[in-house]
């Protein structure tokens, strides 16, 4: 993995990713974006998606496959799983059914 971002720029980053998500999967479900924290409700219970600023890393809290980090990688401009299992827009799309994109601004 690339050089971790910056504190500024992973705030801008990270509050952009939950934007967009509670955007997307909000035309689909139900999704609410409070202080930093995504909550998804759906068929097989909550999703939980927040920015943890000391770590620089979005967590979520899923239902289907558990808790899980991801940080932003440079190169690809993923938010790519801290155990390599993936990336975060992959594993909320296939779980929720709902089709996402992001880019960095």
């Amino acid at each position: 993995m690339t050089e971790p971002v910056t504190e500024q720029a992973f705030a801008s980053l990270a509050d952009s990713l939950l934007e967009s998500l509670e955007e997307a999967i909000g035309t689909e479900g139900d999704a609410e974006l409070q202080g930093g924290v995504l909550t998804v409700q759906g068929d097989a219970g909550t999703w939980l998606v927040n920015k943890h600023a000391p770590t620089r890393q979005i967590w979520l809290s899923s239902p289907k496959s558990g808790a899980r980090h991801y940080a932003f990688d440079n190169e690809s401009g993923l938010w790519k799983d801290t155990r390599g299992a993936g990336d975060l827009l992959s594993t909320l799309s296939d779980e929720l059914g709902v089709a996402l994109e992001w880019r960095p601004a």
